[in-house]
């Protein structure tokens, strides 16, 4: 049977209970797990998200010049302006008009973007593609054909896209060209964007290259490409045994070193032209062998018919571990 509590009881449990409540101790460790959020910053990226985001849109930048340039088989320069945060109506007003504009897809977020090229700079490209100068056309609407020629242009853009933001996983994929009515509702005029300006020179015309992006769908996609800035760069296999390759064909300097040895200064100085110095070595003592100015390993010297050399005979662990052990390593060979 359970036990019942008295009047006296109940009254000591209720004052228990109102001394613990008017005592509050501090709890300084749950406090500093409480932060004020604002959502009106719903979807702000941070400076270390933009300087992120600046890296990769460089990245871009470098691979459009040599990519388009080699394609369009002219000189073709291309750099980062801007990276900013920009109401969508604003990105709205900036757009000139008639433009190129076209919606991308960011996979896997679900998301929508657009990416605008100034038909001060599509038309060179396109004019360049079709035989011409490459010189920019007075403002009009692209032709059946000129629109097709583009839309494989930016889609060789879309593709540098991908290539400079695989390492977080992000991907492009090109819809189709929109009309004016059409990205106007893309988002809500209030959405803040990612806005992201590209410069682009050719020799007889320059335009820009915006990319808009809706800021609050990427917060995931610049965390982790924080922290992949941050981590270690992995080389892939290929990348390794490319650099194998081109490591095995630097030349460096080679010397063989005599062991310290004591000489008279008579003998120094009685030294002339011609004449010949004898060494206090055994006939068969080893040398040290120094490759780039670092010891390689011990070694004997040695004649190759007009050549001289040096017959390994130890090789140092710190070579045996670094670039000349990849498939360049010298074991009881001849170094000529």
């Amino acid at each position: 049977m359970g036990k019942q509590l008295g009047q006296g009881d109940i009254d000591a449990l209720f004052a228990a209970a109102g001394a613990s409540a008017t005592v509050q101790p501090p709890d300084l460790a749950s406090e500093a797990l409480l932060e004020r959020y604002d959502f009106s910053r719903a979807g702000q990226i941070s400076n270390d998200q933009m300087r992120a985001i600046s890296s990769v849109n460089d990245l871009f930048a470098r691979n459009m010049m040599h990519t388009l340039g080699a394609w369009l088989r002219t000189p073709f320069k291309m750099k980062l302006v801007a990276g900013e945060q920009l109401p969508f109506s604003e990105f709205l007003e900036r757009l000139s008009s008639p433009t190129y504009i076209c919606s991308i897809r960011l996979e896997p977020l679900g998301a929508v973007g657009l990416l605008e090229l100034e038909l001060a700079l599509a038309s060179p490209v396109v004019d360049v593609l079709l035989g011409g100068a490459g010189r920019p056309w007075p403002a009009r609407e692209l032709t059946d054909i000129e629109d097709a020629i583009l839309t494989s242009v930016v889609q060789m853009m879309v593709q540098e896209l991908n290539l400079a933001w695989q390492s977080v996983g992000l991907e492009f994929v090109f819809e189709k060209r929109e009309s004016d009515a059409a990205v106007a509702r893309m988002l809500t005029a209030g959405e803040k964007t990612l806005c992201v300006s590209f410069e682009a020179r050719m020799p007889e015309a320059q335009g820009a290259m915006n990319i808009c992006l809706p800021a609050v769908v990427l917060n995931a996609i610049l965390r982790r490409l924080i922290s992949e800035g941050d981590r270690p760069k992995r080389r892939s296999k290929e990348a390794q045994v490319r650099m194998r390759e081109l490591m095995g064909e630097a030349k460096l300097g080679a010397v063989l070193q005599f062991p310290t040895l004591r000489l008279r200064a008579s003998e120094l100085a009685a030294l002339v032209p011609g004449s010949v110095l004898r060494l206090p070595l055994a006939k068969h003592s080893a040398s040290e062998l120094r490759v780039g100015g670092l010891r390689f390993g011990q070694a004997y010297p040695v004649r190759v018919g007009e050549h001289r050399g040096a017959q390994l005979e130890s090789s140092n662990d710190v070579y045996r571990r670094g670039a000349l052990s990849a498939g360049n390593a010298v074991d009881q060979k001849s170094v000529n």
